[in-house]
């Protein structure tokens, strides 16, 4: 089912090329940060180009629960009258995160040093998600975690009374629990110190520095040593959110596999920490360009054109880019179905563990539709058929997982059958305007009757 209602099956099939331009939603990660962090300052934070998905809005909600004003004055802009680090309240209801994780681990950590109770919720398969990679290291703090077994929600945080800095070494890359761990620093004294083996995305030290706190990034012997200094008064700001390059991987890769596509996706962020599906797909052999490159808000963005590109090969993705492209490879697998030869994708384990096993989900839906796909606990190899032959045909389930929803539609606008999913309502919590998004550029993917 989805999670916010009686289950949308969809359909995806051929039809003519794709063109024009693309303007997909504000980027989510950085969304859910501007609430979090505005709700954290002291004064109004204003936000332009808001992601307006219902993950984000959960998180919105959320900071309303805590104290924070957050308004939405319409066209993607909003503001955030904040409460101050530390300055959370009790809230009188649970916090319900929907389906996502990144909402419910960054807020965790945001409200675990300030000496509060708050029960924590989500949709079925957010309550399915292991917490205990954040409660953990949050536990060094003082937090306190009474949930079910295995760590897994609904579950009450006691927020540290008197919490203590900490210095976490992070066992598995994971911006999820970095931010976590930074956002509970701030309001515990002193120094807290997280170190990652390898760099992730890193919108939460950027915007931490941003809002006025005292950050030091350095790379070490260690790792990448991060240092947060504690209890600062947050500045609010002006944000401009760049478009997501999550979203803007859907209409990048139609554009790739549909005979004489040719899209523009403009305004798209390039942190280095989140664009390495953009390089992997360049190193396959694909049309796609860098244009306008320039910087926003501290961000790297660009305008990406994307043409039809029949002539791709399969290539051995490095295991040290997983991290900057751990959502995209769902429809990664797509395109390496239709490129020539084998893609091989290691040290993936984290798409186990994300709204779905992310890796069974591809691999079940691929095999169905002809593809041959390996795979073993942090790996999977998917042997391309070529264009033209991928056969389709198929009803994927989407598992309440809305990059599995939109990846398998994304296979229907090349293979020779349509392809359905029993399932596309997930596709709402961070990308609303797909179907219209797509249609406006021709793909040819519809609602179809249960």
């Amino acid at each position: 089912m989805s999670s916010h209602g009686d289950p949308i099956p969809m359909t995806a099939r051929q039809g003519g090329p794709l063109r024009g331009e693309a303007l997909v939603p504000g980027d989510k990660s950085i969304s859910h940060r501007a609430l979090i962090l505005g709700a954290m300052a002291v004064g109004e934070t204003k936000i332009s180009g808001l992601l307006e998905g219902q993950d984000v809005l959960d998180t919105g909600r959320a900071m309303e629960a805590f104290g924070a004003e957050v308004v939405n004055h319409g066209g993607g802009n909003w503001s955030v009258h904040g409460v101050g680090v530390g300055g959370f309240g009790e809230p009188d209801q649970v916090i319900d995160c929907g389906n996502s994780g990144t909402g419910v681990r960054l807020i965790m950590g945001a409200a675990a040093t300030t000496d509060i109770a708050v029960t924590y919720t989500g949709d079925a398969s957010l309550n399915s998600r292991p917490m205990g990679r954040v409660t953990d290291p949050l536990a060094l703090f003082g937090t306190r975690a009474v949930g079910r077994a295995g760590g897994r929600l609904p579950m009450t945080l006691l927020g540290a009374k008197e919490p203590t800095p900490v210095r976490y070494v992070v066992p598995v890359p994971s911006a999820q629990v970095k931010s976590a761990v930074l956002l509970a620093g701030l309001n515990a004294p002193g120094e807290t110190v997280v170190i990652e083996q390898e760099a992730t995305r890193d919108h939460t030290e950027r915007m931490l520095a941003g809002f006025g706190a005292e950050v030091s990034v350095e790379d070490t012997d260690e790792g990448r040593v991060i240092t947060l200094k504690g209890q600062p008064e947050l500045r609010p700001q002006t944000i401009a959110v760049p478009r997501d390059p999550s979203s803007a991987a859907f209409p990048v890769c139609a554009a790739l596999l549909v005979e004489g596509s040719d899209v523009l996706v403009p305004n798209i962020g390039l942190n280095p920490t989140r664009a390495g599906l953009f390089y992997t797909l360049q190193e396959m052999g694909a049309d796609l360009t860098f244009e306008n490159m320039r910087e926003e808000g501290g961000e790297p963005v660009a305008d990406l054109r994307a043409r039809y590109s029949p002539a791709m090969k399969g290539i051995n993705v490095p295991p040290e880019r997983a991290a900057s492209m751990i959502d995209e490879y769902p429809v990664l697998s797509v395109v390496a179905a239709f490129a020539e030869g084998q893609t091989v994708m290691t040290g993936v384990n984290e798409l186990r563990v994300k709204e779905s096993d992310r890796i069974d989900a591809m691999a079940q839906g691929l095999r169905a539709a002809g593809v041959e796909v390996d795979e073993g606990e942090d790996w999977w190899t998917v042997t391309g058929r070529g264009f033209g032959q991928v056969a389709g045909g198929i009803t994927a389930e989407s598992r309440l997982d809305h990059r599995i929803a939109m990846s398998f539609l994304i296979l229907g606008l090349a293979s020779n059958a349509p392809v359905s999913v029993d399932d596309g309502g997930p596709i709402a919590t961070s990308f609303p305007i797909f179907e219209d998004l797509m249609a406006d550029l021709g793909a040819q993917i519809e609602r179809t009757a249960r």
